[in-house]
């Protein structure tokens, strides 16, 4: 058996500048994506819960994107959709580095969270489309492990800069995400995807996606375990830095060793549950999500010289679950999309990403504020619900009886 094979990895030829992009601009994300919140609040002077606030209010004004992704993904391809919305969160970044009115913060969250629903609602159609005929799996599986490398060595730079302190980390972590976004912008023009001799299979109305009951419900789960997943990057580091007495760089290193995780092996996990019932692979990942949610909730009830390991032990759970999540959330959505409009359907799936987006800011620093562990109680009911949801879905939806799906 050829090695990538083995590793579970789709042939690459000829698509490298699409993986160096996804990992470039994920380097930006993993640097600057934990300090977003520190910095409204630490250089710019914005109240904790104020700036989740700002946060939530910008991504809900975002929500349409996917819907106006999914009316033009089959005219002009993913690609150049793709591309837009790398140049559009290069800009938002570059609004932060200069900004500090709440207005200004305010439209440059606005600017990235609408590019960061576009360009989640167009990749995975865009990664099917250089896919060869069965890789499509395993293309999702390599451009996720490609971003969850690129973010594990930017949380390493995160950690650093958080350790440093002062102003000059924050603005260091916004201005690398700016140069990474157009840089990854400006690789991806570089490819040229065989989107327009595939797209008859993904062209039409999809007429019956907003009564297709089975797919909302699958949405709705989805976007459940979709806050877990959104917790590392937004709760994590405010929790770690203000509520616990350790070392800020461990904010760095516990998410770099998460996205290691992921970088080293979704397309593993692929090859080993691509025989199994991608549902159950979610109800195990919803468990997995509660599990390290209620870990990270008893920290501030344990002794102080418990708190690194109990933190170990708590990511250890989550990059299980996340693992597993990424995975397959992506793959079953696809698997239960028709051919025909199957482009629409995967853009209307990243509206589970989207309501976590919006939920996320708010979600954890309204609740942190009343007690500390307070939002992680909250998260592991959450994704409770989320599997006990996919879990009676598999078993009453014709659809998902498969033994694929």
């Amino acid at each position: 058996m050829p090695a990538a094979a083995s590793l579970g990895l789709p042939n690459v030829r000829g698509r490298v500048p699409l993986l160096a992009g996804l990992a470039i601009d994920s380097f930006g994300g993993g640097c600057a994506g934990p300090l977003l919140l520190l910095f409204f609040n630490k250089v710019a002077g914005i109240e904790l819960g104020t700036a989740g606030l700002i946060l939530t209010v910008a991504t809900l004004f975002s929500i349409a994107a996917p819907a106006a992704v999914g009316v033009v993904i089959d005219r002009i391809g993913p690609r150049n959709i793709v591309v837009g919305a790398q140049f559009a969160q290069g800009l938002a970044f570059t609004g932060f580095f200069f900004g500090r009115s709440v207005w200004l913060l305010f439209l440059c969250s606005l600017v990235m969270a609408t590019g960061q629903r576009v360009f989640w609602s167009a990749i995975f159609s865009l990664l099917a489309d250089v896919a060869d005929e069965g890789d499509r799996d395993k293309w999702f599986g390599l451009g996720g492990m490609m971003q969850a490398g690129g973010l594990a060595l930017g949380a390493l730079a995160a950690g650093w800069l958080l350790a440093i302190g002062g102003d000059a980390p924050f603005l260091v972590g916004m201005a690398v995400n700016a140069v990474t976004f157009y840089l990854a912008g400006l690789l991806l023009l570089r490819l040229h995807p065989s989107h327009h001799k595939r797209s008859t299979q993904d062209t039409g109305p999809a007429p019956l996606l907003r009564k297709d009951k089975t797919f909302l419900v699958l949405i709705g789960a989805n976007t459940l375990l979709a806050l877990c997943t959104m917790m590392l990057g937004v709760g994590v580091p405010v929790y770690v830095t203000e509520a616990l007495t350790v070392p800020k760089w461990l904010v760095g290193v516990l998410i770099a060793a998460t996205a290691l995780v992921l970088a080293t092996g979704q397309t593993l996990v692929v090859r080993h549950t691509e025989r199994r019932r991608r549902t159950n692979v979610m109800v195990v990942a919803g468990i997995a999500y509660a599990v390290w949610a209620l870990l990270m909730a008893l920290q501030v009830h344990i002794p102080a010289g418990l708190v690194v390991a109990v933190l170990v032990l708590a990511t250890a759970c989550y990059a299980f679950a996340d693992v597993l999540h990424a995975a397959t959330n992506n793959a079953l959505s696809a698997a239960v999309a028709p051919t025909v409009g199957r482009g629409k359907y995967l853009s209307y799936w990243q509206y589970s990403f989207t309501f976590a987006s919006v939920l996320a800011p708010a979600f954890f620093t309204q609740l942190f504020e009343v007690h500390h562990e307070l939002p992680w109680l909250a998260l592991a009911a959450v994704a409770l619900i989320a599997s006990a949801t996919i879990y009676v879905l598999a078993r009453v939806a014709p659809r998902l009886s498969s033994e694929r799906i």
